[in-house]
């Protein structure tokens, strides 16, 4: 099988839900395809085994994704892909065995944050452009800098994240998370109603505030902008209301 026709596989996945699968990219509307992206991986490395478990391992995190956020509205993947080859190719354990613990992570991390937890977070927008590595990285820039967004390291900061945020919830310790009435969790004080969602983050987009362009596979990401007040602001500026508890 040629890689387009094994990628092509989760674009049918995907295709069986009755979902948009709409890009941030402020110059289309839909995400690059997976037989597209197939197409991208093999430019970089043509080892049958290395792509078979690159599919195989991209179906299991798309899944994950659809089955913990089913609500969720963008979904790029280009430059999470680049990401993932790039670092596979230069681990000093072998590009496969990167991919697994890649993958264990990345999909502990879906199911961790995801609608079936206690966490309860809407959409995976945070975590795969940026929002979250920006935050982290300013915290201790020196250090964190030249950590990339989606890197083992970072994924393990989260990780650890998730696991202190369902204790603090067991033990009623949540004070910036509460549930929402709709039954989902949100940090910020402004709606994230779908459609405010969406409105906030495509106007984000076409300003160039977001921290990783996810939807280009050789997207530099930008952590020195301080995107969570300027979301705060362009929230008010586009007259979202105020999260209802």
């Amino acid at each position: 099988m040629t890689p387009t026709h094994t990628f092509q596989y989760i674009d049918e996945i995907l295709a069986q839900q009755s979902i948009h699968l709409l890009s941030l990219n402020p110059q289309k509307t839909l995400i690059t395809s997976f037989a597209e992206l197939g197409n991208l991986i093999a430019e970089e490395n043509t080892d049958i085994q290395l792509l078979t478990t690159f599919q195989e391992i991209l179906e299991s995190i798309v899944r994950s994704q659809l089955q913990n956020f089913p609500e969720n509205i963008f979904w790029d993947f280009d430059f999470l892909i680049s990401s993932m080859i790039r670092q596979a190719l230069v681990a000093d354990e072998g590009a496969i065995h990167f991919l697994k613990i890649f993958s264990e992570k990345m999909v502990s991390l879906v199911e961790m944050f995801g609608s079936k937890t206690e966490i309860r977070f809407r959409y995976v927008h945070d975590f795969i452009y940026g929002f979250e590595w920006a935050r982290w990285v300013q915290k201790e820039p020196q250090k964190r800098a030249h950590i990339e967004p989606f890197s083992l390291f970072f994924l393990d900061y989260l990780l650890a994240k998730g696991k202190e945020l369902l204790q603090r919830i067991s033990h009623g310790q949540i004070t910036s998370y509460k549930l929402c009435d709709t039954g989902y969790r949100n940090p910020f004080t402004f709606s994230r109603e779908p459609e405010d969602e969406r409105r906030l983050l495509t106007y984000m987009a076409e300003e160039q505030l977001i921290p990783v362009p996810v939807w280009n596979w050789n997207a530099s990401p930008v952590w020195n902008k301080p995107f969570q007040e300027m979301r705060q602001q362009l929230a008010l500026k586009l007259n979202i209301q105020p999260q209802i508890h």
